[in-house]
């Protein structure tokens, strides 16, 4: 039973590959295009991890181990080769509020329990269901996200050192002003300007790494006074070590982590797997979404035991690294082994990188990243999916990004609902046996059962009605007691009422709920309701 059970989950995750396509050659270029590409997310990475680390209320180092353990693990066996994971400000929104309240050994612990639902998830194969999600939400997922990493590089134009710690996170600070301002905005503007012309002199590096590369020279040459990386805080540090959360293993423990894990597990799913789709439409490839979930449950899980505070995919870097050439597993563990590089040795060398160089690469990623194409289509699609786009972007910025998919998804389908439900009709007529035929077009379900039963005229029609289901299809419940209550409103009026054509999984479905007693065999192509009468004396048997 175990080696069963083993085989059963080994055979959910592929064997770690390069991620090459079929007809691409893996060559010193290609290898080269990699390092650097991952050197390059490693550099954005530093920032974004220190942040995030200050959101959720944790020491840096919590978020810089995050960053490299989540980013290794999912590089190496995650569902997209090119995509990057680490700490997330998503998560850590939601994170800061158990640490201030029980500290962070119950973080420790929420995020291994968060790995475990995702290696479930992943197992179970629920990553095939963020097909589910509109289009319409995907731009305003994109859009939204936008805003949200524009939004964030804010606090970089602060003073160093002037934010304040709530216990939910930091706040506050002095905004620069004067020359100070002055410098950041023109080395912002400048690194943005490099990354631009760069594709169009070489590809020989990476654009956002010569952006970094050379306003770092600059800055570093001529001595400027400008934010930079070590005034966060410093990043020096050892390995990561095994450590075992130090919390009550008992019943209440279980029940104060579980709906922070939970939630947890859902925005990282949700994040992770709308990324993949992204990159996948970037390096198109398809597929991996139940092996992108048990990755990232395998990564917090470890994570975890390793004190990291847990995280998920990134688009902002998984951008980076696509537009930087990155597109097998090559450039993902690149970033991850730079990164404790960083970490161990090359600390105080990091530090001296200006801030300004990183959030120009950042806003190139929201040039990037923003779907510009959707303002110009809001006035042509349909309403409703123009103001889903909006609906999910809005609430992407205000709240996060799992509830603007949630209410997306919830509006478009009430949405399809609604169109549906007014499909629902009927073409009338008299076959040569007197009988009346309601030809039913359109799906019934709970939406169109009201407008279903508006069709019939029970006190006129004759003593014999048939009902064909060829052009339309029973879908819920709420359809099968429509059927029901029409039948019994004929068996009152003392006329009787077939059912003609309904396809086999109709015919299931009132089988399974005890409406059809015996089959015809009568339609090779339709299994034919029959003889309704066996409990309600009202359906013929035959056509």
């Amino acid at each position: 039973m175990k080696q069963a059970i083993l085989a059963a989950f080994a055979s959910r995750i592929a064997l770690p590959d390069l991620g090459v396509m079929q007809d691409e050659k893996f060559g010193l270029t290609r290898l080269r295009i990699e390092l650097l590409s991952g050197l390059t997310v490693a550099l954005a990475l530093v920032p974004e991890a220190v942040a995030f680390a200050f959101v959720a209320g944790v020491n840096p180092l919590v978020g810089l181990y995050a960053a490299f353990l989540v980013g290794l693990v999912t590089a190496l066996i995650g569902g997209r080769p090119g995509m990057i994971s680490g700490a997330t400000g998503a998560l850590a929104v939601v994170m800061v509020s158990l640490v201030a309240q029980h500290g962070v050994e119950y973080l420790f612990a929420t995020v291994v329990l968060m790995g475990l639902i995702q290696v479930v998830a992943g197992v179970l194969r629920w990553g095939k269901f963020i097909r589910l999600v509109p289009h319409p939400v995907m731009l305003g997922f994109v859009n939204g996200l936008a805003i949200v990493i524009f939004l964030a590089q804010m606090s970089q134009f602060k003073v160093p050192g002037t934010m304040v710690d709530t216990g939910h996170g930091l706040s506050g600070g002095v905004w620069l002003s004067g020359l100070a301002l002055l410098m950041m905005l023109g080395l912002v503007a400048l690194t943005m300007v490099i990354i631009w012309v760069t594709p169009r002199i070489t590809r020989l590096i990476p654009a956002p790494l010569a952006g970094i590369g050379v306003v770092a020279g600059l800055v570093i040459a001529f001595g400027l006074d400008v934010p930079r990386v070590g005034d966060l805080a410093s990043i020096q540090g050892g390995l990561p070590s095994f450590h075992i959360p130090m919390v009550p293993l008992n019943l209440a423990t279980f029940e104060i982590i579980l709906p922070y894990a939970a939630i947890l597990a859902a925005i990282g799913l949700i994040e992770s797997l709308l990324t993949l789709n992204l990159v996948g439409e970037i390096t198109g490839k398809r597929g991996g979404a139940s092996q992108e979930c048990i990755a990232q449950g395998l990564a917090n899980t470890l994570t975890g035991f390793f004190g990291g505070m847990g995280g998920c995919a990134m688009i902002g870097q998984s951008m980076i690294n696509v537009k930087s050439g990155g597109r097998t597993r090559i450039a993902g563990v690149a970033a991850a082994v730079f990164l404790l590089i960083f970490i161990l040795f090359a600390a105080p060398a990091i530090e001296q990188i200006p801030l300004a160089a990183l959030v120009g690469v950042m806003f190139m990623v929201v040039i990037g990243t923003f779907a510009w194409n959707s303002l110009t289509i809001l006035r042509k699609v349909p309403l409703t999916d123009a103001l889903v786009i909006l609906l999910v972007t809005a609430v992407t910025v205000k709240y996060d990004l799992a509830i603007a998919v949630i209410v997306g998804v919830i509006v478009s389908a009430l949405a399809y609902a609604w169109n549906n439900a007014k499909r629902i009709h009927a073409y009338k007529r008299v076959d040569e046996s007197g009988a009346k035929v309601y030809q039913i077009e359109g799906p019934l379900f709970f939406g169109s059962a009201e407008g279903f039963a508006e069709l019939f005229d029970v006190s006129s029609d004759p003593e014999r009605v048939v009902v064909d289901f060829d052009q339309s299809r029973v879908v819920d419940q709420s359809a099968l007691q429509a059927i029901e209550t029409l039948a019994g409103k004929y068996e009152a009026a003392g006329k009787r009422l077939q059912l003609r054509h309904l396809s086999r999984d109709c015919h299931r479905l009132l089988t399974k709920a005890g409406h059809l007693m015996i089959d015809s065999d009568d339609d090779p192509d339709y299994v034919v309701a029959v003889d309704y009468g066996v409990r309600t004396g009202i359906l013929g048997a035959g056509h």
